[in-house]
């Protein structure tokens, strides 16, 4: 039997097309969440910032805010509502979790936010579940996080 060779790269195409998003969500990392106070620290690969972190290749300043840890939270939340392809998956009030996918390949990168009402600031931890580099993506997304938070709030970023 003789099959053309359209035919075998167009079904290759679509098991890769089907596959590979699977393959690159990965399961939830078990370290999320709050440990003694603090969101987990970044690994060694540079696809993770947070604003917990003491080295400069992860560190990230934490998003600042006035008034009450309510609006506060409304606020961020009304942001990441407005991201596409952004779930939240854990909400106390004090941490929110959420899930950001990448267009193409479906990349999941966990984004975590602690309130620390003491200070008015929200810690961030933003990494990707998966790869060594992200090619900034993190920093990039918690940047615009922050850019629209502060616009909300009348702030300067």
């Amino acid at each position: 039997m003789n099959i053309p060779a359209r035919a075998i790269t167009g079904c290759v195409l679509v098991a890769v097309g089907t596959l590979l998003p699977a393959t690159c969500s990965g399961s939830r990392p078990s370290n999320l969440g709050m440990h003694n106070g603090r969101l987990s620290p970044c690994p060694g690969s540079p696809n993770c910032v947070s604003s917990q972190s003491m080295d400069q290749k992860h560190s990230i300043k934490p998003l600042r805010y006035q008034g009450s840890q309510t609006a506060a939270h409304k606020l961020l939340l009304a942001v990441l509502h407005s991201m596409k392809r952004t779930s939240i998956i854990t909400d106390t009030g004090t941490y929110l979790h959420a899930e950001c996918r990448s267009t193409l390949f479906r990349f999941v990168d966990d984004v975590e936010f602690f309130f620390d009402d003491t200070e008015k600031i929200i810690h961030i931890r933003s990494a990707s579940r998966s790869g060594y580099s992200d090619l900034g993506v993190n920093r990039r997304r918690v940047e615009d996080i922050r850019r629209k938070f502060n616009i909300s709030f009348g702030a300067t970023p």
